[in-house]
């Protein structure tokens, strides 16, 4: 870690370290594209075959530079380092399946999934105990461990598949990804969160933003499970070190009704044999460009929109407590 090794300026380290994250996101990006796999289109998705043929999978250049410059930059300890371990694993379980000619089934995704979760969880709890705050109520309570775990585990898979089945739009789920980790490192700032894993936050915000240079419609490239089940992982382990997971509820409502609805419709439909939102689209944003007409654009800046808002008002909410 170079702020270990040479003696000088913190603040200036670190701003030279989002510099870097961005700038080697672009120049990998640029350098490897041509090496991704290609993407053979989706039937089930609106406009899905327009995406034939474009490199997919560009979620493991932006996580691997995330990681590095997270080693580089960031004061890490044994838990970020396997925080930033189980990304890395949730990334390369996408990137395989990316690069699969037969896509990885739900059941095989799953378990890698449950093992990753209970490690997160397992490792939260060591690190930082099982109390939990309801943030915008100003209330806490301290849950057994096994319980805190079993919840972590729920919030882990969530936010894994939610994020997953968001990204379906250019530009539409790295962007509410970067509205909810802000917010998120917002929040923890009003709380104190750790400042190592605070910057690591904007690290992957920085890389996330390297990608949309090139994802922003028309996008050249996509960053697959790779990117999104990546992300998803990052904004479950960073709204726990907040203190305050339940306020995932809030900070990823828009990603968690675009990409939930469609999994509990799935999961009543497959295993209850309960059938609903029989006129409704999943995920919404095939709805609502199916359906209401809306533009790629249009759907990327409103449910962005939704989200700022939501992101403000939790905002000034906690504002008020302090």
């Amino acid at each position: 870690m170079i702020n270990y090794l040479i003696d000088g300026n913190a603040p200036l380290l670190a701003f030279v370290g989002i510099l870097f994250a961005f700038a080697l996101t672009c120049l990998m990006t640029t350098k490897c594209i041509d090496l991704l796999p290609r993407d053979m289109g989706r039937d089930f998705a609106v406009d899905g075959k327009l995406s034939a043929g474009k490199p997919r999978g560009a979620g493991i250049i932006f996580i691997l530079v995330f990681t590095a410059s997270a080693l580089l930059f960031s004061d890490i300890n044994l838990e970020i380092f396997i925080y930033l371990a189980m990304v890395v694993v949730e990334m390369l379980t996408g990137y395989l399946d990316d690069a699969s000619d037969k896509p990885w089934g739900e059941y095989k995704k799953g378990l890698m999934d449950l093992l990753v979760a209970i490690i997160t969880a397992v490792t939260f709890v060591k690190f930082n105990g099982s109390t939990i705050e309801l943030a915008t109520l100003g209330i806490s309570a301290t849950l057994p461990p096994v319980v805190f775990c079993i919840l972590a585990v729920i919030l882990v898979w969530v936010s894994i598949n939610v994020t997953n089945c968001s990204d379906g739009v250019d530009g539409l789920s790295g962007t509410l990804t970067i509205i909810t980790l802000v917010t998120i490192y917002v929040v923890g700032q009003l709380k104190n969160m750790d400042k190592g894993f605070a910057y690591t936050i904007l690290l992957f915000v920085v890389c996330i933003l390297g990608y949309l240079w090139y994802n922003a419609a028309p996008s050249i490239l996509m960053m697959g499970d790779a990117g999104s089940r990546a992300m998803g992982m990052f904004i479950a382990i960073a709204i726990m070190k907040t203190g305050s997971p339940v306020l995932y509820l809030l900070v990823a409502i828009v990603m968690i009704l675009d990409g939930g609805l469609g999994l509990v419709k799935v999961f009543l439909l497959r295993f209850l044999k309960i059938h609903i939102l029989k006129k409704t689209r999943t995920p919404l944003h095939d709805h609502v460009r199916k359906v209401k007409g809306w533009s790629n654009t249009q759907t990327v800046f409103r449910f962005s929109i939704i989200q700022i808002v939501v992101s403000v008002a939790t905002v000034y909410l906690l504002l008020l407590r302090l």
